[in-house]
């Protein structure tokens, strides 16, 4: 993949973002890591509104970056180039960035491990998991009703295939049940993010 493409598509995700919040001295990068259904989307928005921070959500950004998805290895490679280096760019600016994104493969978490070390920014991993039934009332209910902030297309074959991809984190982590009160948790993230 050309570095013109990476360059472009960049431009492009950059434009949907919005306002940026006022950067600080140390940023952050949170890395949201979980199957789909665990409630990675709705943990990173609770987070937003206490935390000055941009979302990158890795769903969003593929409609944005493809009007029909295909879902393909070389899709996904082109939105996870564009999207590493967008928060590069993010974080050089100093604005604290949370990747949405199953992230589940150490590999791919590397990456971003070596971003977060490399421009000195603070990195929080947070793994969200939930238990089987809730995960599979969850995308049972996002098949009959599609809420308009739900970005995700995964039902619960994409989760019963990705179930097995799952690797460990091998960076300190929190992780967080979805199927309770997500606050505590939250208040931990944002006391760690601002110290």
């Amino acid at each position: 993949m050309g570095l013109a493409v990476v360059a472009r598509d960049v431009a492009y995700l950059k434009e949907g973002l919005g306002e940026l919040p006022e950067p600080v001295a140390r940023p952050v990068l949170i890395v949201v890591s979980g199957l789909p259904g665990t409630g990675k989307s709705h943990f990173s928005r609770k987070l937003s509104e206490r935390l000055p921070c941009v979302i990158v959500e890795s769903d969003a950004q593929r409609k944005r970056l493809f009007s029909s998805p295909s879902y393909s290895s070389g899709e996904s490679q082109r939105l996870f180039a564009a999207c590493h280096r967008l928060i590069e760019d993010l974080i050089d600016a100093g604005v604290t960035t949370v990747l949405d994104a199953t992230n589940l493969v150490e590999h791919h978490r590397e990456r971003l491990y070596h971003i977060a070390d490399r421009l000195r920014a603070k990195l929080i991993v947070v793994r969200l998991e939930a238990p089987q039934w809730l995960v599979h009332e969850r995308l049972q209910g996002r098949m009959r009703c599609v809420a308009a902030d739900d970005n995700s297309e995964a039902d619960w074959a994409v989760y019963q295939r990705m179930t097995g991809k799952a690797e460990a984190i091998r960076r300190n982590y929190y992780a967080v049940d979805t199927s309770g009160d997500i606050n505590p948790a939250i208040d931990k993230i944002v006391r760690e993010a601002k110290r």
